[in-house]
């Protein structure tokens, strides 16, 4: 509809190349893919100069109608946009993936610039709890506890590693089973287990636990210790590629693989203002991004 109202109003080719942003063979190829589309021949070309064809006049009406009410209803979801004025407050069980937020976070103040964003911290490690609690409005979480209350949107999904030294006697291996963790010193971010993924979906349900446990909220001091080879951590593929050297060596986890679903967690019986499903799609950009552009090969 575009194309052919800028040829009408523009009087020619050149002039609507112009308006369009278009190369000439660009403009063609659009033109002759619309008229197929509709079927039908779209200008006659006489002397040189496109003139409507009936079909085209009506094309050409309905665009100038169509095409003047989408440009209005752009207007008027800008404007309700930069009016909208309120707090996000959110909230991960990992410390690792703030590292997501910042991309967000820059890209969304620029449509909502009176929309504040508040990481509430303190949460981390239990942001369902908060979001019950009323504390948080958002949770990301891998976690999906109490379905009945919370609306679980999937963001991405991301593989779970164990890395290790290279003197390790994991080093060499394709892969470990969730029963090798019983015989070494497995180093995690936090407590209480239920919260950890390793445990919550490898471990615990086999009745199983590994040899000794460390508790290390920085993942630098954890990456560490791994190297002295004191210890072995679980990381999503994404967390651990800063970390990668000829000291540590990663090792995947069951024959197929250990993946982790990521999801955006919120209140089923809360209506959210519009700007929460814009944050939100621009989240799962963002991830999805960091997903394809940050897993390691």
């Amino acid at each position: 509809m575009r194309l052919i109202k800028a040829i009408v109003e523009e009087g020619s080719i050149t002039r609507a190349m112009d308006v369009l942003f278009l190369s000439q063979s660009a403009l063609s190829y659009q033109l002759k893919e619309a008229e197929l589309q509709i079927g039908t021949k779209l200008f006659f070309r006489v002397n040189k100069k496109l003139v409507l064809t009936p079909a085209g006049k009506k094309l050409y009406s309905t665009a100038t109608r169509v095409l003047a009410e989408l440009d209005e209803t752009e207007e008027e979801i800008r404007r309700m946009m930069d009016g909208e004025s309120g707090t996000i407050r959110i909230s991960t069980e990992c410390y690792t993936s703030y590292h997501w937020l910042p991309p967000v976070l820059k890209k969304f103040k620029s449509e909502f610039p009176n929309v504040e964003i508040e990481i509430v911290f303190e949460a981390t490690h239990h942001p369902i709890e908060k979001l019950l609690a009323g504390e948080l409005d958002l949770a990301i979480t891998s976690n999906p506890e109490h379905p009945e209350q919370i609306e679980f949107i999937q963001l991405f999904s991301d593989e779970m590693l164990a890395v290790v030294s290279d003197q390790h006697p994991w080093a060499k291996r394709e892969y470990v089973v969730s029963e090798d963790f019983q015989d070494v010193t497995l180093i995690i971010h936090s407590l209480p287990l239920d919260t950890v993924s390793i445990f919550r979906t490898q471990l615990t349900p086999k009745g199983l636990h590994p040899k000794k446990l460390i508790i290390l909220p920085l993942t630098e001091a954890s990456i560490e210790l791994v190297k002295a080879n004191m210890g072995v951590i679980v990381l999503a593929n994404w967390a651990m590629k800063p970390y990668i050297n000829g000291q540590v060596k990663v090792v995947r986890i069951n024959p197929d693989g250990f993946f982790r679903q990521q999801y955006i967690a919120r209140m089923r019986n809360r209506k959210y203002p519009v700007y929460f499903d814009y944050f939100i799609r621009f989240l799962r950009e963002e991830l999805r991004i960091n997903a394809e552009t940050e897993t390691l090969q």
